[in-house]
This record gives structure tokens, C-alpha cells and sequence, in this order.
């Protein structure tokens, strides 16, 4: 028979927990158990108040977004005003007339082309394209027709509009501007006188 010493085990009342909680503990360790609730309250807090301040920021109102300005064809009306005599030193079969070109609303428009679609004619005007205008303003602009070639001019006018090309900080668009009877009259009146002196 052999005799040895086996482990050691605890007497009455005794448990290896008891054992653990009479070691010695660190600073650190100490100071841990001490302040445990207090750290355990203070992070709780936090997150709730991180949890509700997160909800009311997602909940808050927020400003509309600001609608877009106008198109730039529908902050501008072109209006005829009348027949008025040719920039000084023009010749040969100009037709000269005045517009209102008016901007009711958004940012300022500024007009890139003016333009007409008969092949037979030219366009300049005062000013001259490009220009820009400033919003809730009205310009005056005279524009000169010539005429180039009478075989390709229009000889019957119904409605003869405009083509002018607007661009402001929205989009760039081309629009025409039909400027209504007494234009038109006008017009072709001055294309008969016109092509008549060319004949001759």
C-alpha cells in the first residue's frame, strides 16, 4: 500500500469561493468595485441621452427646400411696341421695330440669340446678343430685319414670330415670340417695299 497526499480539501463551511474572495486585490481592482455603480450609472445616462437626442434630431422639423427658379421662357414676356427708324448709317431694306422684353420673376435672364426662321432675312439688334437683364426689369431693344435674298424671303405672313434664346440659372431654352397683327402688317409691308426696289 502506498500512502500519498491527495489535494487538500476544504473542512466544514468552508468553499473554493471563500478561498477567492480572501486574496488580496490590486489598487485598480479596488477602485473598480468602488466606483462600479457609479460608471454603470454615468454610461446609462449617456445612452439615453445619446438614444433621445438621436430621435429628436431625426425628428426635427427641417426648412422646404427652395423651389427651383423659372424657366427662363416663363419668366419672360416679348411684347411689340412699334416701327421705329433703322440704326443711323444702315442700308438697304431694314425694317427696324421695337420690343419690351420684360423679366417678372427669378434670376436675371440673359437673352444669347435673337433670331427668325425665313433664310431670306437677317437679324441684328440693339443690343446686341448676348446681353443680360436684371429681374423685375423691362428692356427696350430695337431689332433690325434686312432683307437678303427676296426669292427666299416670306412673301405671305401670317403669324412671323421671334426666336430668341434665353438662358438663366436654371436652363438655356429657345423660344419663339409671336408678336402679333400690327408686327405682322408692318412687316410685310416693308418686305413689299423691299423686294419691290430690288426688282427695279
Amino acid at each position: 500500500m502506498t500512502g500519498g497526499i491527495g489535494p487538500v480539501e476544504p473542512g466544514e463551511d468552508t468553499h473554493a469561493r471563500d478561498v477567492a474572495h480572501t486574496r488580496p486585490r490590486g489598487r485598480v481592482a479596488r477602485f473598480r468595485e468602488r466606483h462600479r455603480r457609479t460608471v454603470l450609472t454615468t454610461a446609462a445616462t449617456l445612452l439615453l441621452l445619446l438614444g433621445g437626442g438621436g430621435y429628436l434630431y431625426a425628428d426635427r422639423t427641417r426648412e422646404p427646400a427652395a423651389d427651383p427658379p423659372p424657366y427662363p421662357s416663363q419668366a419672360v414676356t416679348l411684347e411689340y411696341l412699334d416701327a421705329v427708324d433703322g440704326p443711323s448709317g444702315a442700308k438697304g431694306g431694314g425694317f427696324s421695330f421695337a420690343v419690351r422684353l420684360s423679366v417678372r420673376s427669378g434670376p436675371p435672364v440673359t437673352v444669347t440669340r435673337i433670331a427668325q426662321p425665313s433664310a431670306g432675312l437677317s437679324v441684328t439688334s440693339s443690343p446686341a446678343a448676348p446681353f443680360q437683364t436684371k429681374p423685375h426689369s423691362t428692356s427696350k431693344i430695337i431689332v433690325t430685319l434686312r432683307v437678303t435674298e427676296c426669292d427666299k424671303a416670306p412673301r405671305n405672313l401670317g403669324f412671323p414670330f421671334l426666336d430668341v434664346t434665353l438662358r438663366n440659372a436654371r436652363a438655356i431654352q429657345a423660344h419663339s415670340f409671336i408678336l402679333g397683327a400690327r408686327y405682322a402688317r408692318q412687316l410685310s409691308q416693308a418686305l413689299q417695299v423691299a423686294c419691290s426696289n430690288d426688282s427695279r
